[in-house]
């Protein structure tokens, strides 16, 4: 569900039940509850400290009685239960597997539910992998994100890829930039233009489709590495943790 000017806050419902991830506005999810006066919101997930993810708990915990969840390494609002890299969260039946995702923030984590039932898995990444970019660098280091992005890019690739923010068309203006011959990006921007051109959102992605367009994902590809050099005149010999810091960089500065 829609909130603020460009977030997004997701629930997933079985039966009775509902989880919603990252509620920056508690009033979106109060309205969508109110239309199913039968739901009960169990658990919230939450997936780093930012203000626009938080800012709808306590308010609707305190509305629901719902369990929250948030990474251990950071500060949500209380009380919440820790998580960390491989544990597990246990809600409407369903099993979810928590991944540390250092970069955005210093301890950001993301939630994977694998395949269930037929259903494609579910990972909700916050703001650590967009469609078409990446989070900007707040609190962790070019190499933590980098690590980050390979640890979800290693997710199965018809992964459905739930982030917090519709900033989809803006990130492809940029990944053209860096990659302007790359086909699959050409008629992915065409689908991204037409969803948002109906009112519908560009999310959730596939996770196969990123691996192909999205230059966060690609930064060790030759065509991205090569933009990156040129752009940045970086070496040759370069590693690959200073093009993706100044692949970063060039987003950051990108208008």
């Amino acid at each position: 569900m829609p909130a603020f000017a460009d977030n997004y806050i997701w629930m997933l419902q079985v039966g009775a039940h509902a989880v919603v991830v990252d509620p920056g506005d508690a009033r979106p999810v109060l309205d969508a509850m109110a239309t199913r006066p039968d739901l009960t919101l169990a658990a919230i997930l939450v997936t780093h400290h930012h203000a626009d993810h938080t800012g709808g708990v306590a308010t609707l915990r305190e509305a629901t009685g719902a369990q929250v969840y948030g990474p251990a390494h950071e500060t949500i609002p209380e009380p919440f239960t820790p998580l960390s890299q491989g544990e597990r969260v246990q809600v409407l039946g369903l099993e979810f597997t928590v991944i540390d995702v250092p970069g955005h923030t210093a301890g950001h984590i993301a939630y994977y539910l694998p395949a269930q039932g037929g259903e494609a898995p579910l990972l909700f990444c916050g703001d650590t992998l967009f469609s078409g970019g990446c989070g900007r660098l707040f609190e962790g280091t070019p190499r933590q994100m980098l690590h980050s992005l390979d640890a979800l890019a290693a997710l199965p690739g018809e992964t459905r890829v739930c982030c917090a923010h519709e900033y989809t068309l803006s990130n492809l203006r940029f990944a053209r930039t860096v990659e302007p011959g790359n086909t699959n990006l050409i008629e992915y921007i065409a689908q991204c233009e037409t969803l948002r051109a109906q009112g519908q959102p560009t999310l959730p992605a596939r996770l196969a489709t990123e691996r192909q367009i999205n230059p966060f994902l690609r930064s060790r590809e030759a065509t991205v590495t090569a933009a990156v050099q040129e752009h940045a005149e970086l070496p040759t010999d370069a590693g690959e943790v200073d093009v993706f810091a100044a692949l970063r960089q060039w987003k950051n500065d990108f208008r």
